[in-house]
């Protein structure tokens, strides 16, 4: 799996979302992108878990705009007014991480009667199980409606378990509590389905080549003497296990539905 690599142009936008900054930004494609920094706060490994949990999110056959590389130079902040985003620009200089803007798109909201059909939601909730992500509820969906279909964005929350290195081994086999308060659980009632989908579309083939393609500067930037070969094996052992238990989390999103309805 190889993502494209393009080079943003001119800064349009900040979306003030949160406390990481991303933007959207025009690239040399002439197309538009909204860019995660790779010098925001949350740092490398939002990255990481942002391009992988994406990718596996599309394999899983979820809709998920294209992930790209970005390369910011110096030049691009050099007009901007506000010294935070100067900043941000100045220690982001090199590859950052962007997705397709989708012009037009609108937040999914429940209440303003924005609904997910079975498979969608069951085969959602299963992956954000699986890659650890807490920012699908309904006070933060990360989930747009786009030509009335649906797309997954903002996973640099997921993973979260490899801020903490050293337990991220221990922690792969763990239920996961936020599946009750995922913004698609009231119509995920094919739970069982989604887990014999996934298990099938999610082999340890497939998740290698998805962790080959995290650049080995956002893997290694702690400085912890760890290779990023090293990682990679750490990240593919947690999802080759994740996987082989996911009968654990399943019934716990299962359990939280019950309840729910």
């Amino acid at each position: 799996m190889q993502l494209r690599t393009i080079r943003a142009t001119q800064y349009v936008t900040a979306l003030r979302e949160g406390g990481s900054l991303p933007a959207i930004v025009a690239a040399d494609d002439f197309g538009m992108y909204v860019v995660k920094f790779r010098g925001a706060g949350q740092g490398p490994l939002a990255l990481v878990a942002e391009l992988v949990a994406g990718e596996i999110g599309r394999a899983l056959g979820l809709n998920v705009p294209e992930l790209v590389f970005v390369e910011v130079d110096a030049a691009l902040g050099r007009n901007e007014p506000d010294q935070e985003i100067r900043e941000l620009l100045k220690a982001s200089i090199g590859l950052n991480l962007a997705l397709d803007y989708l012009p037009g798109s609108t937040m999914f909201d429940h209440a303003a009667g924005d609904k997910a059909d079975a498979k969608t939601a069951s085969l959602a909730v299963w992956f954000d199980a699986f890659v650890m992500n807490v920012d699908r509820t309904p006070r933060n969906a990360n989930l747009l409606v786009w030509h009335r279909e649906l797309y997954f964005i903002d996973h640099g929350a997921a993973i979260y378990v490899h801020h903490d290195w050293e337990s991220m081994p221990q922690r792969a086999e763990s239920p996961f509590r936020e599946s009750k308060n995922h913004v698609l659980l009231p119509w995920a009632t094919q739970l069982e389905e989604a887990d014999a989908t996934a298990r099938r579309l999610i082999t340890a083939d497939k998740l290698a080549e998805i962790l080959e393609a995290v650049p080995g500067q956002w893997l290694t930037r702690d400085n912890d003497g760890i290779s990023a070969a090293e990682k990679r094996a750490v990240y593919l052992d947690f999802f080759t296990r994740r996987l082989a238990a996911s009968a654990i989390f399943v019934k716990e999103a299962a359990d939280a539905r019950h309840q729910l309805v």
